[in-house]
């Protein structure tokens, strides 16, 4: 099948950026992509995927707690604040990025100073 007609979208950057990663470690070019989902909304009858919002697990769905649990959540996280068990979410999310195990091996070593470096 010939393939001469032009689709221009603007997109986010990012979207962009991380899509064409993915991509290339598939060695499926953007163009085909794109070509390969608009087959498949064609097939399907739809989009080829859910498309819903996504769901908060129940233990910090505040919709799904009672009010005594968010209070119980609420004074818990107040209680770590005051006790300065708090890290800036730079710091946070370096070691998720990281993968770090310190932050659990930490709270297995019933240690309170390991928060002083924040």
């Amino acid at each position: 099948m010939e393939k001469n007609a032009t689709l221009n979208i603007r997109i986010n950057p990012e979207v962009k950026k991380s899509a064409e990663m993915v991509l290339s470690q598939l060695e499926v070019p953007m163009a085909t992509a794109i070509d390969m989902f608009l087959k498949q909304i064609t097939l399907t009858g739809g989009i080829p995927f859910a498309v819903t919002l996504p769901k908060a697990p129940d233990n910090i769905n505040a919709d799904m707690m009672s009010v005594s649990q968010i209070r119980d959540e609420l004074n818990e996280g107040l209680a770590d604040v005051e006790n300065g068990r708090v890290r800036s979410a730079r710091e946070a999310l370096g070691r998720f990025k990281k993968g770090s195990k310190e932050e659990e091996l930490c709270e297995k070593s019933g240690k309170s100073n390991c928060y002083s470096s924040i």
